[in-house]
């Protein structure tokens, strides 16, 4: 056994060995080469298979509930997003009615297929007070905060003019809860934050949409077109919208009021 190592241990021996090995093959002048690799065997690919359809399965079980939350705060402003369906317009009455809540404001820029700002009258936010005064809630009750903001960043140009109306009127206000359709619930609580700051706490209440199972919304043609889309949407927000001071738009008529 000695000899023998000692017979590959030497450097006549161990060159021939080398020699022995197989040249990787070459084609095409020498631009590719065959080698010897690792892969998965039959066990190891049914294995990661499980563990991807796992993680698959719980992706499918979770998205729903974290993008529609529903996280209430101390506050007695209630705020409604002027474009949901009249669905989420009447959870909104029944929040008012079994709450402590003391006023609304319905927020939103121009209706779609406006073209753009015409008057307060035709922006979302007009629409949305509208609908909660049909539904039960008095005169009195409810402001509207509309915004010029249309196509990019309505959300985000929607809370800003929220913010500015609680300048403008020397409103000191330490918390809200915003009123909106399920799955835009996270995106909004952010966008609400971003523009309202750390000193005012928002709060967020989800309404599920009706059309279908919000457990089983996978099933549902619809389910899968609002989570894909307000998912990416999301995703865009938290991690690459990053908003200046004011939209543009809304810059341009905080400016037109200051002239007047």
């Amino acid at each position: 056994m000695s000899d023998t190592s000692n017979a590959f241990s030497t450097p006549k021996a161990f060159g021939a060995s080398r020699l022995a090995q197989p040249e990787p093959r070459r084609a095409l002048w020498g631009l590719l080469s065959r080698k010897q690799r690792w892969s998965l065997s039959w066990r190891g690919g049914m294995i990661l298979a499980s563990a991807l359809l796992l993680v698959g399965a719980l992706c499918i079980k979770s998205v729903y509930p974290f993008l529609a939350m529903t996280h209430r705060v101390k506050a007695d402003t209630l705020v409604v997003e002027g474009w949901i369906h009249e669905y989420a317009i009447r959870a909104a009455v029944k929040e008012f009615q079994r709450n402590h809540y003391q006023r609304v404001f319905t927020t939103g820029g121009p209706v779609v297929g406006s073209g753009g700002y015409i008057n307060d009258f035709n922006t979302s936010a007009s629409v949305g007070a509208d609908l909660l005064k049909r539904n039960g809630l008095a005169d009195g009750s409810v402001q509207v905060v509309s915004s010029r903001v249309m196509d990019r960043d309505r959300t985000y140009g929607s809370a800003v003019a929220l913010r500015n109306w609680f300048r403008d009127h020397n409103m000191a206000v330490s918390g809200i809860d915003v009123v909106t359709e399920d799955l835009h619930a996270r995106r909004t609580r952010l966008l609400f934050q971003k523009a309202l700051g750390d000193k005012l706490t928002v709060g967020v209440i989800a309404i599920a949409n009706p059309d279908y199972d919000a457990k089983h919304w996978w099933s549902y043609s619809e389910g899968v077109k609002q989570v894909v889309s307000e998912a990416t949407a999301y995703i865009y927000t938290r991690f690459l919208f990053y908003p200046s001071e004011a939209p543009p738009v809304q810059k341009a008529a905080a400016s037109d009021s200051d002239t007047r």
